[in-house]
């Protein structure tokens, strides 16, 4: 059975909806097209933004092996992220609507 874990990603504080949506597309862009291998690892992510901390966030459900080259990347491209815990895990029937949604690959 896929395991993944929770990766929750923060807007910069005072950042809009909008524009913390579309640093999001244009990261996970940079990954589809740069890192082809771990963003298919990248298996739902949340349909809403939340709010914790009072900054935005948005979770994202990503298989263990890719957790360290995802967060690499977020810190690369200055994509704030809260730590991940590695032993709570998610299985992808975890992942469902309405909350959740499948990323397409």
């Amino acid at each position: 059975m896929d395991e993944f874990n929770c990766l929750t990603v923060r807007a910069r504080p005072g950042e809009s909806e909008t524009d913390f949506a579309a640093r999001l597309c244009r990261f996970w862009t940079h990954m589809l097209r740069s890192r082809p291998d771990e963003f298919a690892k990248v298996y739902a992510e949340t349909t809403k933004f939340e709010t914790g901390e009072g900054r935005l966030t948005r979770q994202y459900l990503v298989a263990d092996d890719a957790v360290e080259a995802v967060t690499q990347e977020m810190a690369a491209a200055g994509v704030e992220h809260a730590p991940v815990d590695r032993y709570d895990v998610y299985t992808k029937y975890e992942a469902t609507p309405p909350h959740w949604m499948q990323i397409e690959h």
